[in-house]
């Protein structure tokens, strides 16, 4: 059975362009092409897609109206087509809360070109979403935490010695948000990296700041890995972890993308292996492909903890699996057991308290 799209976008230019890729994929069949999303409505009712690619801006209604409509009433899996501007970094992040899978990040320049150029990227996107289970859309409400709030509270989980290393793609926005938010303030540093392109990752960064007791914020490089801290590799740049003494500090590097990835998770896991060891935990999210395994496997070869996501709470279960079927995991945990299976780990690891 080919996987039924429709694609949603008030541009004829993008409509035709996305037509164009999905019916050159022999496994696919386009059932239309809205223009707003009233069409949409009609369309996704007649034609009951498998998944949707979305516009976010579009008039009459926006993308991220009809995609709250949409999974309240018909869940389905939506890949959002988003410019790449602050605003569509806002709104995107919006719609990964709301339940879309994924998103395309549209050129600003040259369209034509640019969405061409991610013809193979976006085929990936829609076959994966393919396989995903949406569920009816549960609104989470999450105060803001605020700077004065996120005093350390010494539970025995602080130190200089420990390093927490995550990784994710798709659906992982959520993932690490569901996951940082289980976390006490006084836990070892983390970095992290998600795929995401330039200009997406500080927008992330600062709503993971404001929903969790961590100080998070986009690496810029040269900071030192304090706990309570997490770093996120920022968009176009691989996340490096290095030895300066006693410190553990950020590095980042412009090197070939890993996985087609920059940053990759491969890279930031390979590098606190190197210099932490024993003292690492690597924890491996929902994720297309399988950038973090070979990282989670040199994680565990020196020494180190790995625990990765399991399946029935993944989004997509493609890099977590990877990783298990390398050898690479030693505990395969629930998204909302993982807080407490982090923590567990960290008092049995002892203490190693050197600030």
């Amino acid at each position: 059975m080919p996987i039924k799209v429709l694609v949603v976008d008030d541009s004829a230019l993008v409509r035709n362009l996305l037509s164009e890729i999905v019916r050159g994929s022999p496994d696919m069949q386009l059932v239309g092409a809205a223009p707003d999303a009233f069409v949409a409505r009609d369309m996704v009712n007649q034609f009951s897609p498998n998944v949707i690619t979305l516009d976010i801006e579009m008039p009459r209604m926006d993308g991220l109206a009809f995609l709250e409509k949409l999974m309240a009433a018909r869940p389905t899996p939506v890949v959002m087509i988003s410019t790449l501007t602050e605003e569509g970094a806002e709104a995107t992040l919006r719609a990964l809360e709301l339940g879309a899978v994924d998103f395309i990040p549209k050129p600003k320049l040259g369209v034509s070109s640019g969405i061409r150029e991610y013809a193979e990227i976006i085929i990936e996107k829609i076959r994966a979403a393919a396989d995903v289970k949406v569920k009816p859309l549960i609104k989470k409400h999450r105060p803001e935490i605020t700077e004065d709030q996120k005093i350390m509270n010494p539970v025995g989980l602080q130190s200089t010695e420990k390093i927490i290393a995550i990784g994710a793609s798709t659906g992982g926005t959520e993932a690490i948000k569901d996951l940082l938010v289980q976390l006490p303030a006084a836990v070892p540093g983390i970095v992290m990296t998600q795929h995401m392109p330039p200009g997406f990752t500080r927008t992330y960064a600062e709503r993971l700041n404001k929903t969790t007791r961590l100080h998070v914020v986009e690496a810029k490089g040269g900071e030192r890995i304090l706990p309570g801290h997490a770093f996120l590799a920022p968009g176009g740049y691989h996340l490096v972890v290095v030895r300066s003494g006693a410190d553990y500090r950020v590095k980042l590097s412009d090197a070939e993308p890993v996985h087609r990835h920059r940053p990759a998770v491969d890279v930031m896991m390979e590098s606190v292996a190197q210099v932490g060891g024993k003292n690492v935990i690597g924890v491996l999210l929902t994720g297309m492909g399988k950038d973090g395994a070979k990282g989670m496997l040199d994680i565990r070869n020196r020494g180190g903890y790995t625990i990765a996501q399991d399946e029935a709470s993944c989004v997509v279960y493609g890099m977590p699996k990877e990783a298990v079927a390398v050898g690479g995991v030693d505990q395969i945990v629930a998204l909302d057991k993982m807080g407490q299976a982090l923590l567990d780990k960290i008092k049995a690891m002892g203490s190693g308290n050197r600030l």
